[in-house]
């Protein structure tokens, strides 16, 4: 048996190639080995009822691998030892959904308790800032948007914006900072025409200013594997991850997020997620908000 859990003879054995437009066929075998790697790697839970997005995300890179069937691709993605394979796939099938300002709720709450209480120490030292799970940069650069309204300059000099994503592809597009004009519909125009420049070779598109861009660092981080050491974060944003991860998983995660809190430092959740049940020392203090008090 190969560490896939294929044996010799499966490796050998012929497979034709299927029709020119077809779509592959994802085995049960398959399936059950993709969903393994997926959770060893990432923490996301697939279950049965994914199969079909699973084929559908997955189909361009059998084509851009050349190969016809996805036991074929698995070889391949196990023969691959720079990981580059792995973490195309990951790339594939993770959810990458934002928007700026979503859940605006957490915004005010920045506004109105976080950032004030904060800005005394602005004078002295940086105010640390992570984005967890940044997807295409619409969150960090909403946090930077909302310091800088809030504190001016010093925003400027003294946030420190870390976000991060496991996609690739998706820090790619979040460091570019470009994005179809219809994504800002929805922010105030003041904040658009302050915030945001036309790209004239680009048309139809709009780009976050370099003052804004400076404030943030992109870097791929696994919320499975160690957070970012060496500094703690004044407040952590981590939304709409939890819910792809089960029990196990949301448990490590929480525990780590936890650990990377400075003490009266909050940590931002989704509304659609919920601590209980999970061991943490924070404290509620407001929707989908929680501090570290210790």
């Amino acid at each position: 048996m190969d560490s896939l859990g294929h044996a010799p003879s499966e490796r050998m054995r012929f497979i034709p190639s299927p029709p020119i437009g077809s779509i592959p066929t994802l085995t049960d075998r398959d399936m059950a080995t993709i969903v393994r790697l997926v959770y060893e790697k990432s923490g996301i839970s697939l279950h049965a009822g994914k199969r079909a997005l699973v084929t559908a995300r997955l189909q361009k890179l059998l084509r851009r691998s050349g190969v016809n069937t996805f036991r074929e691709y698995l070889r391949l993605l196990e023969a691959d030892k720079t990981g580059a394979e792995l973490t195309a796939m990951l790339d594939a099938i993770a959810t990458n959904h934002t928007a700026f300002f979503r859940e605006a709720q957490h915004f005010d709450y920045l506004v109105k308790i976080v950032l004030p209480a904060l800005r005394e120490k602005a004078q002295f030292e940086p105010i640390y800032a992570w984005s967890a799970a940044c997807s295409s940069g619409e969150e960090p650069y909403t946090i930077a948007m909302t310091a800088v309204e809030l504190l001016g300059d010093q925003a400027r000099r003294s946030v420190q914006i870390l976000a991060s994503d496991l996609s690739t592809k998706a820090l790619m597009k979040a460091a570019a900072g470009v994005y179809k004009a219809d994504r800002v519909e929805g922010i105030p125009r003041h904040l658009v025409l302050k915030y945001f420049e036309k790209q004239p070779a680009m048309p139809g598109t709009v780009r976050i200013s370099e003052s804004i861009r400076r404030m943030i660092e992109f870097r791929q981080l696994n919320l499975l594997e160690s957070p970012p050491r060496g500094r703690h974060f004044d407040f952590i944003f981590c939304r709409n991850v939890l819910i792809y991860f089960d029990r196990v998983v949301q448990q490590r995660v929480v525990a780590q997020l936890e650990d990377r809190l400075a003490r009266g430092g909050y940590l931002f959740t989704s509304h659609s997620e919920s601590l209980n049940g999970l061991r943490h020392g924070l404290t509620w203090v407001a929707p989908a908000v929680y501090r570290r008090d210790h």
